[in-house]
């Protein structure tokens, strides 16, 4: 038998591997090799992050940037599922890389164990092709927010409290970025976060699958994106809700107006 698919150049391995997604008419052999081609950078490597992480290597992204400058600790372990007991006091992008190589060694994973500010964020995302926002807090939000449009990278927001979660996409110059929907940040004790309100486990975990779908979505070029929409989910409740929105002309990162730096 000949390693090699020479029609698709997938390996027979490889054909194997992905074979419940190839045969999707959306994916096929073509989308498969876009995704192989790719590079998806997850900015957080907690509840988001670790789900996006763990399915964006499954499916056979090629290449996954990994950024997060803390450590792992006990109570991260209920929602952050790429990590365990053995991995307390390491470094999160430290850790998860070394579980992805072990999940899909076709992927190319990088760390990066700091945390994104204004002088550091467009060099590290330049090279990658999607972006995914996993933070948790309201100032790395609009960092990246703000970052990606100025770069031109689309990329992935989502948020968690509690039972509830949001997502959106944003296509940098084509649909609305985060600050159209949310101006400014709120001041801080404003809001409430996950630390002083908590967040059940499985929240982080659906929306980082709507994370790495939205990802993938975007690359093999199917499918309908979550651009112009807020998506949010009561999950106590059971209560979904779509939100249609619109591009604010007068935003100053994507507006008319736009600034040409952070």
């Amino acid at each position: 038998m000949k390693e090699t698919s020479k029609k698709k150049g997938l390996s027979n391995a490889r054909l194997e591997r992905y074979g419940r997604q190839l045969i999707l008419p959306e994916m096929g052999e073509a989308g498969q090799l876009k995704l192989m081609r790719s590079g998806v950078i997850i900015i957080g490597c907690g509840g988001l992050g670790s789900v996006n992480a763990l399915y964006l290597a499954g499916a056979g992204v090629g290449r996954i940037g990994l950024v997060d400058g803390d450590r792992v600790e006990l109570n991260n372990l209920h929602r952050q599922i790429i990590f365990s007991a053995g991995d307390i006091g390491k470094k999160k992008s430290e850790s998860a890389k070394k579980k992805l190589k072990v999940r899909n060694t076709d992927v190319e994973v990088k760390s990066y164990p700091v945390r994104v500010n204004s002088k550091n964020i467009r060099g590290i995302i330049e090279d990658y092709d999607f972006v995914i926002d996993c933070t948790d807090n309201f100032s790395s939000h609009y960092l990246v927010n703000d970052a990606c449009a100025l770069s031109g990278k689309p990329f992935s927001h989502a948020g968690v409290l509690g039972f509830r979660g949001q997502a959106m996409t944003v296509i940098p110059r084509k649909s609305p970025c985060y600050r159209c929907v949310f101006h400014d940040p709120p001041e801080d004790g404003k809001v409430a976060t996950c630390l002083d309100s908590g967040v059940l486990g499985t929240v982080p975990g659906l929306f980082g699958a709507i994370q790495a779908t939205e990802a993938i979505k975007y690359i093999i070029g199917k499918g309908e994106l979550l651009t112009g929409k807020l998506f949010s989910i009561d999950l106590l409740q059971m209560k979904p809700r779509v939100i249609n929105i619109k591009r604010n002309r007068k935003c100053h990162v994507c507006g008319r107006n736009a600034v040409k730096s952070l």
